[in-house]
C-alpha cells in the first residue's frame, strides 16, 4: 500500500468541480484509492463517498491505494490536488 498525506491548494480556476475530477481521475488506476480526513475514509472512486467526506482547501488529507499501479495513482492524486 502507498500512502501519503497532501494538504489541499487547488486554485479554484483549475478545475470548476475538484470532488468529481478527483473521482475520474482515481477511476483511471486498477488499485482501490481511498482518501481520509477526520478519522473517514472513504473510496476515492465514489462521487458520494467523496462528497461526504468534507475536505475542502487548505486541508490535510491522506490519499492511498493498494494495487498493480498504487505508487502512479498516489502521486497523479497528490500531483492534482496540489495544483495552484
Amino acid at each position: 500500500m502507498t500512502t501519503k498525506s497532501v494538504t489541499i491548494s487547488l486554485s479554484p480556476s483549475v478545475v470548476s468541480s475538484p470532488i468529481a475530477k478527483c473521482v475520474q481521475l482515481a477511476t483511471q488506476y486498477a488499485s482501490k484509492v481511498y482518501m481520509e480526513h477526520d478519522n473517514r475514509k472513504v473510496n476515492a472512486k465514489s462521487i458520494m463517498g467523496m462528497m461526504a467526506l468534507g475536505v475542502e482547501q487548505g486541508k490535510e488529507i491522506i490519499v492511498s491505494a493498494e494495487g498493480a499501479d498504487e505508487q502512479k495513482a498516489v502521486a497523479d492524486i497528490v500531483s492534482f490536488l496540489t495544483q495552484a
